[in-house]
């Protein structure tokens, strides 16, 4: 019903936001990460989520159309409400969660608290599928990167350490920018772990 929401910021919390569109007040429910992206900005743009429910009409707001639509999927998945795709949102990142549900890596899933095993099947079970016709659009890596990646997974597994746990601290290594060959990769997911 309503696409987006521009207006003046009245009130920040960490959970809603208050924002003065053409003096109506407009309570908005939002993630950490759209939280952490308004800031003190005087003058905002949310996109929303309208969701009627017998008892009330909540409205959620969003910084991006790609965090909006990964709502809008976790919603589709049986068992899993606002608040708990609130709480996934808010826990991960919207390209983080893409990620575990294309690797269906269900241990970055669980930990988000409150969602079980099940529940983490369940999502990349529903959405693995949907994700990519979906219109997210998420940072595409670039051979070379992912060529680093590789090779340095493969020099971990050697080592004897556990796939997900060394692909999880290579991931937060490359995303940091700070690495550029496979041996400097190594050396930071060896002191990583």
């Amino acid at each position: 019903m309503y696409d987006y929401l521009k207006g003046r910021l009245v009130e920040k919390n960490p959970t809603f936001v208050v924002i003065d569109v053409n003096g109506i007040g407009y309570i908005v429910h939002i993630t950490l990460t759209t939280y952490s992206v308004v800031k003190d900005q005087e003058n905002i743009q949310l996109y929303t989520h309208l969701l009627v429910r017998e008892d009330a009409h909540l409205l959620f707001g969003f910084a991006d159309k790609n965090e909006r639509t990964m709502f809008e999927n976790l919603l589709k998945v049986s068992g899993v409400g606002a608040n708990t795709a609130r709480l996934i949102l808010s826990s991960l990142s919207t390209e983080e969660v893409y990620t575990a549900i294309s690797r269906e890596d269900v241990k970055q899933l669980q930990s988000v608290k409150g969602v079980g095993g099940k529940t983490a099947q369940r999502i990349i079970l529903d959405l693995k599928d949907k994700l990519p016709k979906s219109g997210i659009t998420v940072e595409k890596v670039s051979k070379l990167h992912n060529t680093i990646r590789e090779e340095a997974l493969s020099g971990m597994l050697i080592l004897g350490f556990n796939k997900l746990n060394a692909e999880k601290v290579i991931d937060k290594i490359l995303d940091k920018g700070l690495v550029v060959d496979v041996e400097g990769l190594i050396k930071e997911a060896l002191k990583a772990l």
